[in-house]
C-alpha cells in the first residue's frame, strides 16, 4: 500500500508500506478519508521539532470501517468513523479512569502518525486500529467527514481546555492565550457553544486573530501583557513564556489555567507565588483524546459547533505531499469514500 513519509530535507513522498491485515477479532482496518493536519504538525514540517525519518505522517481522521473481527461489536464496514490519534485498549484501569493517553496495554506514547511508539500514519491506504470497539467514535448522519477530520486530537484537545471548566461555572468568562494554533480557535467556537459569557483572545496572528474575531471572540492585545484582566478560566495555547505567564496571572482565585501549549526546552520562569496565593489550578500535559470525542461530537451533531469554520486550507488526496509540505493553516485532505458496490461517492 501507499503511505505518506516523512523524509529528511523536509520532503514528503508516497512510500510502498506493508498492507495491515487483522491481527485478532478485536481488531478493524479502516480506509481514511479525510485527514487534518494538528498544530504540531506544522511545528515538525518547519523543523522546530526535530523527529527521526522516516516518519509515517498523519494523525487525525475520519476513515471508513472495510473490515472488522468477529468480536467488533460497535461498527460495521462502510461505517464512518473518528480515528482518535492515541491507541487505547478502554479496559485497562487508566483507560476506565479516563486517561487514555498513557494506556497501560499500549505502552507509552503508542499514537499515529507521531515520533514514539508510531502506529503508521492516517495518510495511508489503510490503516489498522487494534482496539475497535474502544477506540472508534462513529460520525452520526449529516456530518461531513472534512468539517470533523480534526476530532481525533484537535477539537478534543480544545474541548479538555473549556469543557470541564464550564460544567462547574456555567457562563463563565474564558481568556485565551494564542499563537498561530488552531486549537484557540477550536476552543473559542466550543466555549461559546458551550455558553461562555465571553471568550477574549490576547496575542495571535492576524490570521488566527481574524479567525477568532469571526467565530465570536473579542480580541485583545496583540502582544501579552503581564495581566489581561482575572478569568475564572483560561487557556494558554501560545507556546510562549510570555502567554503562558499572561494566562496564569489572569487566572482569579481558584481558578483554572489549562495550558495546551509544548515547551521544548526547560522554562522555571512560572509566577509560582501569585499562583500559590491565589490557588489556582493549572493543568499541563498532552489532551487524552477518546475521552474528550463524544462530548465534542455532541456539539456538532446538535449544530452548535461547526469546526469547518476553523479550517484554512483543503486539498485533495494526490495532492496531499506537497500541501502538507507547504501548509500554514489547519489543512484537510480529502478523498472519496468507496460504496459497498465499489464505486465512489464525495465524503
Amino acid at each position: 500500500m501507499q503511505q505518506l513519509t516523512f523524509l529528511p530535507e523536509q520532503r514528503f513522498e508516497w512510500r510502498e508500506a506493508p498492507t495491515p491485515v487483522l491481527g485478532s477479532d478485536h481488531e478493524a482496518i479502516v480506509r481514511p478519508v479525510a485527514v487534518a493536519t494538528c498544530d504540531l504538525d506544522r511545528l515538525i514540517v518547519l523543523g522546530v521539532m526535530a523527529v527521526d525519518r522516516p516518519l509515517p505522517f498523519g494523525h487525525e481522521c475520519v476513515a471508513e470501517v472495510v473490515d472488522i473481527g468477529d468480536a467488533v461489536t460497535s461498527v460495521r464496514p462502510g461505517d464512518l468513523v473518528s480515528v482518535p490519534f492515541q491507541v487505547s485498549c478502554g479496559q485497562c484501569g487508566t483507560c476506565l479512569r479516563g486517561h487514555t493517553g498513557n494506556c497501560e496495554t499500549t505502552g507509552p506514547m503508542a499514537m499515529y502518525g507521531l515520533p514514539g511508539n508510531n502506529q503508521g500514519g492516517f495518510l495511508s491506504d489503510v490503516v489498522r486500529v487494534p482496539f475497535a470497539d474502544a477506540m472508534l467514535v462513529p460520525i452520526p448522519a449529516g456530518i461531513s467527514a472534512e468539517s470533523v477530520a480534526s476530532l481525533s486530537d484537535n477539537i478534543a484537545d480544545a474541548w479538555r481546555t473549556v469543557g470541564p471548566a464550564l460544567a462547574e461555572q456555567p457562563g463563565a468568562p474564558v481568556l485565551i492565550a494564542a499563537s498561530s494554533a488552531s486549537i484557540a480557535l477550536y476552543a473559542t467556537a466550543i466555549a461559546l457553544a458551550l455558553g461562555a459569557e465571553r471568550v477574549d483572545i490576547v496575542g495571535g496572528n492576524s490570521f488566527l486573530r481574524g479567525k477568532a474575531e469571526a467565530l465570536g471572540a473579542n480580541l485583545l492585545d496583540k502582544q501579552f501583557p503581564r495581566k489581561a484582566g482575572t478569568y475564572p478560566i483560561t487557556v494558554d495555547a501560545s507556546s510562549d513564556v510570555a502567554g503562558l505567564q499572561c494566562a496564569l496571572r489572569s487566572t482569579e482565585a481558584e481558578g483554572v489555567c489549562t495550558s495546551i501549549g509544548i515547551y521544548f526546552t526547560e522554562t522555571t520562569s512560572l509566577p509560582l507565588l501569585e499562583m500559590y496565593m491565589s490557588g489556582i489550578r493549572f493543568h499541563t500535559g498532552r489532551a487524552h483524546a477518546r475521552t474528550a470525542m463524544e462530548p465534542a461530537l455532541e456539539l456538532v451533531r446538535t449544530g452548535r459547533l461547526r469546526p469547518e469554520l476553523v479550517t484554512g486550507e483543503t486539498a485533495s488526496w494526490d495532492d496531499a505531499a506537497d500541501a502538507v509540505a507547504a501548509h500554514r493553516s489547519k489543512l484537510v485532505i480529502s478523498r472519496p469514500t468507496l460504496t459497498p458496490s465499489g464505486s465512489q461517492v464525495p465524503a
